[in-house]
């Protein structure tokens, strides 16, 4: 009977291969220039070789299926074409969009999955505007993990997705819920990332670790967008920064901290965050920390240029967060400049959903006119933010062995980063989602 199984399985599986079901599928892509590697080096003329989702080879010149022995190989011609890796965009939020004209309360009439149902296009626009890849930083689990399992899937479209789930945050903090009856907020609030005490605070980032998050997203201090006079200084305290990242290490995630004032800088950089989000009031010692632990600045200078523009318009935007607003968003430039200036680590981050979604290549644009080069500016989106992300191995540039995450535009972004705001054709891990 065993023998019987074994040749009926043998016999199925000869048959697929024959047919093809088990075939590896190869994609040529001609470039006409080729922005590959670390050294920012571009290349014209060339081939690339995809299979299935990596890319298994780079040649000079064009090279036909049958030099490349690949007869049954698609060809995909971007000889007019600047081509480049797959954009990281690693501050948004694809379960919402700021909209001053939707109903405010609409979280007390919705369900999670009016959430998710409306991030599907969110996620499409992202991927359309070249962002392959994303580090979502604070959706609700129950919406943001299960989007990102329909993307594994092929079920819908979207970047390739790291996220944090529930942010942790005290009571009363950024990311907690104000402006409302306390027996309201009770209600709603309370969840799994809400947290007081350095043990507290170490059972939270477990609960959100447990849920399914990629990396522990903190707020170090208030924020500008929070219902509340609370101001934008440290609110996590020094015990429980500490508590957090050292349960988050052991736990193998990374952390990154939403910071504005200048003390929850600190504060977090020393308790040993990876990132700092914003990082709005930086002074000479917070440069000093942050060259010192190789911490990255992710500086979102579009969620500024966003709010900003939109105080001068919304008559509705509340008292508490038009004073930040007004107080916050132009000190941003200012702590970028310092950044750059005294080289500190840099990754691409817009915090899209604050922004509209699609819109991302919009911070490059911002990160030039402050005094960033093209070529830094593409490679805090690239090389830096995988590195941040710890994908290195797998995302970043475009070498043999890595996912096959690659754009087109019409022009160089080197001599005019805006050809990045129109790209012309994506790849995710070998399947093209636009041309």
């Amino acid at each position: 009977m065993k023998t019987t199984l074994i040749t009926i399985f043998t016999s199925i599986t000869l048959a697929l291969i024959t047919n093809g079901a088990f075939a590896q599928q190869h994609k040529i892509i001609y470039a006409g220039s080729l922005l590959a590697s670390e050294d920012q080096k571009v290349k014209t003329e060339q081939t690339l070789v995809i299979t299935d989702n990596t890319i298994t080879a780079i040649k000079n010149g064009y090279l036909t299926k049958a030099e490349l022995n690949l007869p049954d190989a698609d060809i995909i011609n971007l000889k007019n074409q600047f081509v480049m890796p797959g954009l990281i965009d690693m501050h948004v939020h694809v379960t919402f969009e700021r909209d001053a004209k939707a109903n405010p309360h609409r979280w007390a009439t919705e369900y999670d999955a009016d959430y998710a149902l409306r991030s599907i296009k969110y996620l499409q626009r992202t991927l359309d505007a070249g962002f392959t890849s994303v580090r979502d930083l604070g959706s609700d689990h129950k919406v943001i993990f299960p989007l990102k399992r329909a993307i594994e899937r092929n079920d819908i479209n979207g970047p390739r997705i790291f996220a944090a789930g529930n942010t942790i945050s005290p009571t009363g903090g950024h990311a907690d819920m104000h402006g409302y009856r306390k027996d309201i907020t009770d209600a709603v609030t309370g969840g799994i990332g809400i947290c007081n005490g350095a043990d507290d605070c170490s059972r939270a980032v477990r609960e959100v670790i447990k849920s399914g998050a990629d990396v522990i997203k903190i707020t170090a201090t208030g924020g500008v967008l929070s219902n509340t006079a609370a101001g934008v200084n440290q609110q996590l305290t020094d015990a429980e920064l500490i508590a957090i990242v050292d349960t988050a290490h052991h736990l193998g995630r990374k952390v990154t901290a939403h910071a504005h004032g200048t003390q929850g800088i600190k504060a977090a950089l020393k308790a040993g965050v990876d990132s700092i989000e914003h990082g709005s009031y930086l002074d000479k010692e917070a440069i000093k920390l942050f060259k010192k632990t190789g911490a990255y600045l992710v500086p979102t200078l579009l969620a500024g240029a966003t709010v900003s523009e939109e105080v001068l318009t919304n008559p509705n935007m509340p008292p508490a967060i038009a004073d930040k607003v007004r107080e916050v968003t132009p000190k941003m430039q200012a702590s970028f400049k310092l950044a750059l200036k005294n080289k500190v680590n840099i990754a691409f981050g817009t915090d899209s959903g604050v922004s509209r979604h699609g819109l991302n290549a919009n911070e490059f644009s911002l990160m030039v006119n402050n005094g960033m080069s093209e070529a830094q500016a593409i490679k805090s989106a690239t090389i830096h933010a995988a590195k941040l992300l710890g994908q290195s191995a797998l995302i970043g540039d475009l070498s043999v062995g890595k996912q096959a995450d690659i754009i087109s535009v019409n022009g160089s972004p080197l001599k005019n980063i805006d050809v990045l705001k129109n790209v012309q054709f994506v790849m995710k891990a070998g399947q093209v989602y636009k041309q």
